[in-house]
């Protein structure tokens, strides 16, 4: 027998300021709302009951509503706070289906597929879940569909009144010759207000019955289908407000002139295009606190407390043979707020040592205000590390191996120490490159990102001690020697010349500083004692010579 695959959609549209209304009800005598910034502005993130009623809307400018509502209480925004809230609704969806997953930012998707009769059916599920919310102050709106994008647009759309887009489709926007026919069209579609779009099937039109999906979705607006507000406004001006009208358009002209998004997200809702609700496997999470009986401020106290954390970090992330590449530390005071810092290591690690002094380094970021009364150590992220393995038997290389490997524990515990103060991006350091062009040699990597290099290749001859970009040499030009010459406006007797060497360009490279074709490098030794590394470039022949002549590169002292 073959079972349709049903999907619930949850969608909490308070849950930034009811998670903060849970915890003080003291707001919950006024309009409330979470204040996020973005750019140079403050804006409205999630609002209360009461703060909608009063007519304020998200996304709305701080000032202006507190111009319209001067009794307005805000609290800033803890975007992290709020992730780990979804994260803990999602664990409680896991009682209706194993499969849950975190939709956005305040969402959940659940496959009720199989599910649905061990709660009396869907009408007494959904009620489960209202009661729940309820149980827990939140408000939600729901909708089960077969399909993930149909369930996502009747929780959010279903019974819901949707703004005109007031473009060149309003009747005062209209070019003269065309107003004759505008009053033929419907009142919403001339700009005034859009109806309301309730799907059949059930009271709220919430639940899309089984094989019922087209029907259900065909009366919602356009916006419920996941698309961007710039496509939804192009889509609207021509005409287009309701998936039941982009339904009957071609899917060509649609792809080709509003992106393939539309057509995809379309068939995604409809059931034409799989989109499976996928919560994956949980990733490794290294973390603790510590709860502090009485409120600290002091560096000597967050310190004491970072030595008791560190180790049981470490011992965890050492039984799952795990290093950390970012560590934050949390900073928790009594009035609800948070401050937090961040490290980084130049190399995977958990031990202690390693990592307690770039701690130790930020501390004194911290404000502690009125008291810190709880702390936590989290790692962002981390990665697999393994015990070196020692080759050979001889005991003097087992040693040997060792020695470089405190070495290198040196440095990289002195690259994290740097990065702490100016950022680990701004360390560099120089890698052997695969390239017989003098300037190519070598290569610049991030130190905190590559290994160092204990061994270079020897090149076939001996290589300058400085380099420069190439200066001319006024010299004969021809191939051989100058006797005499003139750089950098002195005069110079060649006493010794050891060489050629002879290198190539890259021919399959276009590098305007080899244009000029073959050089022939010379080690010169002057009167005066100085050593220059000279070359002579022959130049392309072809129509005559362009480019040849003597230049200057280094010096070996």
């Amino acid at each position: 027998m073959r079972i349709n695959r049903r999907v619930l959609s949850l969608w909490f549209p308070r849950l930034g300021a009811e998670r903060l209304l849970r915890q003080d009800r003291g707001y919950l005598d006024a309009p409330f709302a979470v204040v996020d910034d973005v750019g140079q502005m403050q804006i409205l993130s999630s609002l209360s009951v009461q703060a909608s009623e009063a007519g304020l809307r998200r996304d709305q400018p701080l000032r202006d509503a507190l111009a319209m509502c001067p009794q307005l209480l805000t609290r800033s925004r803890d975007a992290h706070a709020e992730a780990q809230f979804l994260t803990i609704l999602r664990r409680w969806g896991e009682k209706f289906s194993p499969w849950v997953a975190e939709e956005g930012r305040a969402g959940l998707t659940i496959d009720l597929t199989g599910c649905t009769h061990l709660f009396g059916g869907e009408d007494t599920l959904m009620q489960q879940v209202q009661e729940d919310c309820e149980d827990l102050r939140l408000s939600v709106r729901m909708g089960i569909a077969d399909t993930k994008g149909a369930a996502w647009a009747l929780a959010r759309y279903a019974g819901a009144s949707v703004a005109p887009h007031r473009s060149g489709d309003a009747i005062d926007q209209e070019a003269h010759a065309t107003r004759a026919r505008a009053v033929k069209r419907r009142h919403w579609e001339r700009g005034g207000a859009a109806p309301k779009f309730v799907a059949p099937g059930n009271e709220a039109g919430r639940i899309a019955a089984p094989g019922d999906t087209r029907a259900a979705i065909a009366p919602l607006p356009i916006a419920a289908l996941r698309l961007p507000d710039a496509v939804v406004a192009s889509l609207a001006r021509v005409g287009l407000r309701r998936i039941a009208e982009l339904m009957k358009q071609p899917r060509a002209g649609l792809a080709r002139r509003y992106g393939r998004e539309v057509v995809l997200r379309l068939d995604q809702a409809i059931g034409a295009a799989p989109e499976p609700v996928s919560p994956g496997k949980p990733p490794l999470h290294f973390a603790c606190r510590l709860s502090l009986p009485d409120p600290i401020g002091l560096i000597g106290d967050m310190e004491a407390a970072i030595d008791k954390m560190l180790p049981r970090l470490s011992q965890s992330l050492q039984d799952k043979a795990r290093g950390i590449r970012r560590l934050r530390l949390e900073a928790h005071r009594v009035d609800q707020s948070m401050e937090s810092f961040e490290i980084g290591l130049a190399r995977p690690s958990a031990d202690p040592e390693r990592i307690r002094p770039l701690l130790v380094m930020k501390l004194e970021k911290i404000d502690a205000g009125y008291g810190i009364d709880m702390l936590r150590l989290e790692a962002i992220h981390t990665e697999p590390v393994s015990p070196l393995q020692h080759k050979g038997q001889i005991e003097a290389g087992r040693e040997a191996v060792e020695k470089l490997t405190a070495k290198s524990n040196g440095l990289d515990d002195l690259v994290g120490k740097i990065g702490a103060r100016i950022g680990l991006e701004r360390i560099t350091r120089l890698a052997p490159s695969d390239s017989h062009i003098p300037e190519k040699t070598a290569q610049v990597l991030a130190a905190a990102w590559s290994e160092p290099q204990l061994e270079w290749p020897a090149p076939p001859v001996p290589r300058p001690l400085t380099l420069w970009p190439q200066e001319p040499v006024s010299a004969p030009d021809v191939a051989r020697v100058p006797l005499e010459f003139r750089w950098r406006g002195q005069d110079h007797k060649t006493a010794h010349a050891q060489g050629p060497e002879r290198i190539a360009p890259e021919w399959w490279l276009d590098d305007h500083n080899w244009r000029s074709g073959t050089r022939d490098y010379w080690r010169i030794t002057t009167a005066r004692g100085a050593q220059l590394w000279l070359f002579y470039a022959h130049g392309f022949r072809g129509g005559g010579v362009v480019s040849s002549g003597w230049f200057c590169q280094g010096s070996f002292a």
